[in-house]
């Protein structure tokens, strides 16, 4: 739930720690927060039953609406926000299976941004001056994320004192087209969390040991990611990426039946397409495509109705007049497929 009880947060450090970042409030004498984070709850999905070492590692996903009482002063667009939706994961796993996890998750993230054609620089965040835990164990954690940054041939730069309050942090930063730097990506590792919340597994000897818990998120936030990509691709995105790939623009009213054909075999091959059939003038029509970046505008006019052609503008402005239409949606979708397959090698 995202309304959770003060005694989790208690527990978890939060309300010590973080509580300036936290929207509170009370119901029937009981105080609550909005969760700005969900690993707590992991920890109790954790626990909810008895765990042995064949368990694990015990990956939980979830894509979780969190709130920050950031300030008014660095709220910014998507970039930085109030309520916010986050990738994020919990890795529960012995401590013989960190470096394999990271570098797992590591990968996941390399193959994620290069689909975006996004250049991912890695930070190592270390123990900050309001930390939960031993030293002994932050400089453990924070050794096991140098080698795995270092066993992936991952060059770093190293944040001192920028960790989280619970663990030190693989952070990873992308630059956008205006060479504005925005931390997206994150792997925490964390021993305090399992401690306080008094995590076990029973292991091969039949003891009780205390699970390692890595945090995860790939986009970050969705909200700040979309904001990245926005940036990167000046809101042009690539054809298998874009929200609109096909407009269909009738020049006259009587060019709606053949319009609404063509409209009609583009969205059974699942292309994502829009019919801009309004009683406005051409030259508005095409102005208004040209706004939105919209990869394909295909005009349609008497001269296309009657040869059941298409004339097609690309996002360069150029027009290619005559094209039939099963070549258009045999072209566009390899041009989709070729991307999509290109980018999962």
């Amino acid at each position: 739930p995202i309304l959770v009880k003060s005694k989790v947060f208690e527990t978890s450090g939060h309300s010590l720690h973080y509580s300036e970042n936290m929207f509170n409030l009370e119901v029937e004498k009981e105080k609550f927060y909005l969760k700005p984070m969900n690993c707590p709850e992991a920890t109790m999905i954790y626990s909810y039953k008895l765990r042995s070492y064949k368990d694990l590692p015990l990956r939980l996903s979830e894509i979780g609406r969190l709130h920050r009482n950031e300030l008014s002063g660095v709220l910014g667009g998507l970039f930085r926000v109030r309520q916010m939706t986050m990738d994020d994961a919990h890795i529960f796993c012995t401590q013989e299976q960190i470096q394999k996890e990271i570098t797992q998750v590591l990968k996941l993230i390399k193959d994620f941004y290069k689909l975006f054609n996004l250049k991912a620089s890695y930070y190592l965040s270390t123990m900050p001056d309001k930390a939960l835990g031993e030293i002994g164990l932050w400089r453990k954690c924070e050794k096991s994320l140098e080698e795995a940054l270092k066993k992936n041939k991952l060059p770093f730069q190293v944040k001192e004192k920028d960790g989280a309050f619970y663990g030190p942090k693989i952070d990873i930063h992308i630059q956008d087209s205006l060479g504005r730097e925005w931390q997206l990506a994150t792997i925490q590792l964390d021993f305090n969390q399992p401690e306080r919340f008094n995590l076990t597994y029973e292991g091969q000897d039949g003891k009780k040991h205390r699970p390692v818990m890595i945090h995860r998120a790939i986009f970050g936030t969705f909200e700040r990611f979309i904001g990245v990509l926005i940036e990167h691709t000046s809101g042009k995105f690539p054809l298998w990426l874009a929200p609109v790939q096909v407009k269909i623009l009738t020049v006259s009213d009587k060019n709606k039946k053949f319009a609404k054909e063509v409209y009609e075999k583009l969205l059974k091959e699942k292309v994502r397409v829009e019919l801009d059939d309004r009683s406005e003038s051409i030259g508005r029509k095409v102005r208004d495509s040209q706004l939105e970046h919209v990869n394909y505008v295909l005009t349609i006019g008497d001269k296309e109705q009657k040869s059941k052609t298409l004339a097609i503008r690309t996002l360069n402005g150029k027009v290619n007049f005559g094209v039939k239409i099963n070549t258009f949606i045999k072209d566009i979708l390899e041009e989709i497929e070729k991307k999509i397959t290109s980018s999962s090698r």
